[in-house]
């Protein structure tokens, strides 16, 4: 079996390449990748390449998606996963993207068992086993770099890595070599600051929306560890160890290669 997936990847890797012209003009202008080896670079180009031929790209509103907003879509995706394998992103196919946020109508239950119908305007939304929902204007903002621990597209993959545990609880499965108790008391202690800085109404060190739940606590502290590193190590040392651990890249010494050359 693995033979012949090797034979598969191989195949579409000679047959369906990402262009020169377009992987050096999306990557350049991504600020994530700043700092990135020249092999880290070829295998997300790899990666890349293989993600959407496994997914479909789907613009709503009559929204009309090239090549170029596919491949910007596909990095931020693959980033998280660089390490961990593309296995991590598999069980759903759609990801759609809109122009702007979307309004989601829904019925949600809450603890008394009470409905409740609930509009909600979102920039990003990422199922269980379903789609990957995208704000376009939101995925573009976020590619310069400018709005420090933003990324749409990492949030919502680190909501798919998550549930791969069954549930999104903040708590993905950890590889062998990470102690449970060690990452459940970081984060544990980390959401618990933030909730009691909140309620004080002391400024956030990073986005107050991690204060939701743990889940988006996970999710806000990825698009940390990889759009703002130093805010993250700065803040919580402890929590940067755990996400280098679990994501198996230094995003912080990465940036600061790139900032000792530049």
């Amino acid at each position: 079996m693995h033979y012949f997936n090797r034979i598969r990847t191989r195949y579409i890797l000679h047959r369906h390449p990402i262009s020169h012209d377009l992987w050096k003009k999306v990557s350049d202008s991504l600020d994530i990748l700043h700092g990135m080896t020249a092999v880290e670079k070829a295998h997300l180009r790899e990666l890349i390449t293989l993600f959407i031929s496994q997914k479909t790209f789907v613009g709503a509103q009559d929204m009309e998606l090239t090549d170029s907003m596919c491949v910007v879509i596909a990095i931020q995706a693959c980033l998280p996963i660089l390490k961990l394998g593309l296995n991590c992103l598999s069980g759903w196919r759609e990801i759609i993207v809109y122009p702007n946020a979307f309004i989601v109508n829904r019925d949600v239950t809450d603890s008394s068992g009470v409905v409740h119908h609930e509009n909600k305007v979102l920039i990003g939304e990422s199922w269980t086993r379903g789609p990957l929902i995208l704000s376009w204007h939101d995925v573009e903002k976020a590619m310069s770099g400018a709005h420090k621990g933003s990324n749409v597209v990492i949030h919502e993959i680190a909501h798919k890595l998550d549930i791969l545990n069954g549930s999104a609880n903040g708590f993905p499965p950890l590889h062998n070599d990470m102690a449970i108790k060690e990452w459940s008391t970081s984060l544990s202690a980390a959401y618990d600051s933030l909730c009691r800085r909140l309620n004080h109404h002391d400024t956030c060190c990073i986005n107050a929306y991690a204060t939701t739940n743990p889940a988006e606590f996970f999710a806000v502290i990825t698009e940390y560890f990889f759009c703002a590193p130093d805010i993250l190590n700065t803040h919580f040392p402890d929590i940067y160890k755990q996400l280098l651990l679990y994501y198996r890249q230094d995003t912080l010494m990465r940036r600061h290669d790139f900032s000792a050359l530049n």
